[in-house]
């Protein structure tokens, strides 16, 4: 089995997000001297089940169950001030101890304020039919005012606040020039944020030196990777995407990690294929098979609470991530999922128009009129929840990851075959 060594490991999910990183994360983070995010907001949402105890993570770290780890949430990352310091409150209500400390939030990280929640609902609604299915967490609307230079970061808290109040004025100002039904305290929201500011005072440092210095010393610095590929600004379903850089290259202009710093990358594939939101989705399946996957798979969204729309896995799309992020290593997510099936399809390959397409395409419109072909492999039709052996499951399961690991050129070192925190077969 790989192990975690000196250096960064970059941990990514692979397709539309939802694969379970946060699981992976976890089991990993037992080695790992840090944890970090580096990119995305309070609008991603990872589950860890610890002693029948269910933790969610939007903004924190999962590592952060681990006592001997150190969680750093970067510069990449966008912080809901409220947010974060509710996380933690109810983190501790469900038993987590000793973070005090292992926490550090760098003073160059965007904040989210609440005005943009309200802005991020007001765009979507002004899309109508053709919204693109945000969490409405605010996270675009501040990478947007940090992408045109007006953003806030949280150094700007322990500044002067006469100009922070003169900045944030001017910024609420010119909002409502463009949205007149948007109502803001501005002498509220700038008292929230001194109070804010004090109780974050512990966690927030400058970042790249703790990190650089950590990356010197030969650490095991792990980088929880947030979304995922497929929903990247750049290289994802544009504009059905999020609004940070969620693969691989994230983690270096998201954490300050230089490339060559990076050992591996890893990813995070789930067994089948389901996204949330707008866009296509070659293989999604709209008939029982989607449902029977959803209903199995408690397809619900941590963040959002809404359903996963689901269908095959994808190999096509998985060879345009692996083009992106180079995957030393595969974690293949959810197997026992299709425990039930007599028949498991993958996508090999795309048609448009009764033309092969040579690679993943950048045009939506285009992707929308995809027919993906399918090879057929026979199902297992056994329960493997409680395999813990590679050779123990069984000959069609074992067929099935061979068949993903010769398509895609990558090994599946890590096989997830169950919910419970050890459900995991090593290969």
């Amino acid at each position: 089995m790989a192990s975690l060594e000196g250096g960064a490991t970059v941990i990514i999910g692979a397709q539309w997000g939802d694969e379970g990183k946060g699981k992976f994360v976890d089991m990993l983070a037992k080695e790992a001297d840090f944890v970090c995010r580096c990119a995305g907001g309070n609008n991603a949402g990872h589950t860890v089940v610890v002693d029948g105890v269910s933790y969610d993570f939007h903004l924190l770290p999962s590592g952060l169950i681990h006592k001997g780890c150190i969680c750093v949430i970067g510069n990449g990352v966008v912080v809901h001030l409220a947010g974060l310091l509710d996380e933690i409150a109810k983190n501790e209500g469900k038993g987590l101890t000793d973070w005090q400390g292992r926490l550090f939030v760098s003073d160059r990280a965007h904040i989210v304020f609440d005005l943009h929640q309200d802005i991020d609902g007001l765009e979507e609604v002004e899309k109508g039919g053709s919204s693109i299915g945000t969490t409405r967490k605010g996270i675009g609307p501040t990478y947007s005012a940090k992408s045109a230079r007006s953003g806030f970061r949280i150094a700007d808290l322990y500044g002067d606040w006469d100009i922070f109040t003169a900045r944030f004025t001017r910024f609420v100002a010119n909002y409502q020039k463009r949205y007149p039904a948007l109502v803001v305290d501005v002498a509220k929201e700038v008292q929230r944020c001194k109070e804010f500011a004090e109780k974050l005072r512990p966690m927030v440092v400058d970042t790249i030196p703790l990190v650089s210095t950590a990356l010197a010393t030969k650490k095991r610095v792990l980088v929880e990777g947030a979304n995922a590929t497929m929903l990247d600004l750049d290289f994802g379903t544009y504009p059905y995407v999020t609004s940070s850089s969620c693969t691989a290259g994230g983690a270096c202009t998201g954490l300050g990690v230089p490339p060559r710093a990076i050992r591996a990358v890893w990813g995070v594939v789930k067994a089948y294929t389901t996204r949330v939101g707008g866009g296509a989705f070659p293989t999604e399946q709209l008939n029982e098979v989607g449902e029977k996957l959803q209903s199995i798979g408690r397809e619900v969204g941590v963040t959002t609470g809404r359903k996963r729309r689901c269908g095959w896995l994808d190999i096509v799309q998985l060879r345009y991530s692996q083009a992106i992020n180079g995957f030393d290593r595969l974690c293949l997510t959810k197997v026992d999922v299709l425990d039930t099936f007599p028949e498991i399809r993958i996508a090999v390959a795309y048609h448009v128009d009764g033309k092969p397409l040579e690679s993943f395409p950048a045009d939506m419109a285009v992707l929308e009129k995809v027919q993906a072909e399918y090879i057929t492999l026979p199902g297992w039709q056994t329960d493997i929840t409680g395999v813990r052996r590679f050779e123990d499951l069984p000959p069609a399961c074992q067929t099935y990851i061979t068949t993903i690991e010769k398509l895609l050129g990558v090994p599946v070192t890590w096989i997830g075959v169950g919910p419970a925190r050890d459900a995991i077969v090593t290969h």
